[in-house]
């Protein structure tokens, strides 16, 4: 059974205001990555329709800085899905509420995990419904590729990583 991308999506906006910002005046990356973590999450859930954990963010694009009197429209959609894991993109459209001006403000790739082992996606594959989603879809299989090769490369630093206690050297 398929899914159409569009059932996946979700669309949710956040007014910046002074708390969202950092020492420059604009919205601090890390706020950005809550909201747009807990955005695409819902996303994942509405293909896993189970628990799902974030495993990892790549293709992470801060394109344009967010500031005051700016809003910030989350949209995120299934773009792939394998065995347990699922690929949702992301991205976040800034306007000026002052102007009206929009802007292409943030993009990325969060892939989501189906926390039950014994638990598999229900679905086997995504239908695109816009050209975006067509591009996004056609490059699926390449970019969990390169997942795999990075994981395989992050693995070695893992394995590197001490756990002592610095002081104790």
């Amino acid at each position: 059974m398929q899914a159409k991308c569009n059932d996946t999506l979700s669309i949710s906006v956040h007014r910046v205001l002074n708390d969202d910002l950092n020492e420059h005046g604009t919205v601090y990356g890390g706020r950005i990555l809550e909201l747009i973590d807990g955005e695409a999450s819902i996303a994942a859930m509405r293909v896993a329709r189970t628990v799902v954990v974030t495993a990892s963010m790549d293709h992470v694009q801060f394109l344009q800085p967010f500031k005051l009197q700016d809003s910030m429209c989350m949209e995120a959609y299934v773009t792939g899905v394998g065995h347990r894991s699922i690929e949702v993109f992301v991205k976040v459209i800034g306007e000026h509420l002052m102007t009206g001006a929009r802007f292409l403000g943030f993009t990325c790739f969060i892939t989501y995990v189906i926390a039950d082992p014994k638990k598999a996606v229900p679905v086997t594959g995504m239908v695109p419904e816009s050209d975006e989603q067509r591009t996004l879809l056609a490059g699926y299989e390449g970019r969990r590729q390169e997942r795999r090769v990075s994981r395989q490369a992050e693995q070695q630093i893992t394995d590197a990583v001490s756990l002592d206690f610095p002081w104790r050297r």
